[in-house]
């Protein structure tokens, strides 16, 4: 059984709060202020108000020390142990305390308010300032210009500020899933890749030792460790098929370019079935003989080979004994044109759109595997910023694949 281990949750990142928080505090006069579970600041004091900037700017209201400070504070910790919203005063300035949750869980506390329910007075503002260090009558200033919040508006920047709020950790729980998501598909692909592939070539290596140091084997021995040879080279290509095609459905598959010369690439390609073709009694043909040595450009080798290997493979399956495969390779504008065309059975009409399709089998000439070769050849090809296209003039009238790929990278 595959296990797995699933990531921790992302931390949090605070900048993505700047930007909303400064827009609400705009809008609203209030002081905004964001907290961590463990009462550091993070954000703010966001000020746009007169009375809310003389005091963040020449007060000790919300310096280390403060008593603004030391009640928001308080307000934190009592949000992160309850999970719930929390309001105090401090000298007929109101604060409410709102908890950001992430999956449940309080992860930060948003603290606003720091305004007056009704108009102050200046004895008020005289007590007020001695204990943040700032002139009676600067304060009374201002605060005399300061139109008070009634508990109702406050109700309403309050619910605002909390869809807000729900708003954007709903985006992050969004982003923290997906997240978890592709760590969780990467450790299980890479687990896949290990815990299958592992006992395949191990299987793969004890047959091979059989057969060519076991001397005298009865025939049917060697029939049977033949037989299984193929077949764990079958499953092996089977996994191989199934790791690219979850990086193709999720956008990982990438391609490494370098110098390549194209006529090496379609060489290696044909030679891993031509052993095939021969023992079916299949002819290949390739225009030009020299296999398009004078074709040079960057591009992934490994990939691209097995772009090839996989339709003259196909080709092979589904052409008849007797019959032709011609592969084609030419320069076109600003393109290499490789088209490889069999006399097999042919592709019905209403096939021709879903041969790309994953999981896609041919229903007829016993077709084995996993139905995903084409897919991803397609999506190699795209990877290069290429096409590969398919026609058939129907049952019996065999198929041409035409790959064109860019001879400059895009």
């Amino acid at each position: 059984m595959i296990t797995v281990e699933l990531p921790d949750k992302s931390p949090v990142d605070w900048d993505d709060w700047h930007t909303p928080l400064r827009q609400f505090t705009e809008a609203t006069g209030l002081v905004t202020s964001a907290y961590d579970t463990t009462g550091t600041r993070r954000i703010g004091p966001l000020a746009s108000s007169p009375l809310a900037r003389l005091l963040r700017e020449r007060s000790s209201l919300w310096a280390g020390d403060g008593p603004g400070t030391a009640l928001e504070r308080t307000l934190v910790d009592t949000v992160c142990a309850q999970g719930t919203p929390a309001s105090g005063q401090f000298e007929g300035f109101r604060v409410c305390a709102q908890p950001l949750l992430l999956h449940g869980e309080v992860y930060g506390v948003l603290v606003f308010g720091w305004r007056f329910a009704d108009f102050s007075s200046p004895l008020a503002c005289e007590r007020i300032a001695r204990q943040v260090g700032l002139a009676g009558h600067l304060l009374w200033n201002e605060a005399r210009l300061d139109a008070p919040v009634s508990d109702q508006r406050m109700a309403t920047y309050a619910a605002l500020l909390h869809t807000l709020s729900s708003t954007l950790d709903r985006q992050r729980e969004a982003i923290d899933d997906l997240t978890r998501v592709n760590r969780t598909r990467e450790l299980f692909l890479a687990t896949v890749s290990h815990e299958m592939r592992t006992p395949l070539s191990a299987l793969s290596m004890r047959i091979e030792l059989m057969l060519r140091t076991i001397p005298d084997l009865p025939e049917k021995a060697v029939s049977g460790l033949e037989s299984m040879r193929v077949h764990v080279r079958q499953e092996a290509a089977m996994v191989d098929d199934l790791i690219d095609a979850a990086r193709t459905l999720t956008g990982q598959m990438s391609i490494e370019r370098a110098p390549i010369v194209l006529g090496q690439v379609l060489r290696d390609a044909i030679s891993t079935v031509e052993t095939h073709a021969h023992a079916k009694q299949v002819r290949m043909l390739v225009t030009p003989s020299d296999h398009g040595d004078a074709i040079r450009f960057e591009a992934d080798g490994r990939r691209l080979q097995q772009v090839v290997w996989n339709l003259l493979f196909n080709a092979v399956k589904f052409t008849p004994a007797g019959g032709v495969i011609r592969m084609t390779i030419r320069r076109l504008d600003g393109t290499v044109g490789i088209d490889i065309a069999d006399s097999g059975q042919g592709i019905e009409a209403d096939d021709l759109p879903h041969v790309f399709g994953a999981f896609r089998l041919q229903q007829h000439n016993n077709a084995t595997g996993l139905g995903l070769g084409l897919y991803i050849a397609r999506r190699i090809v795209e990877l290069h910023g290429g096409t590969l296209s398919v026609s058939s003039a129907g049952r019996g009238q065999g198929a041409t694949f035409a790959i064109r790929l860019p001879l400059a990278a895009p």
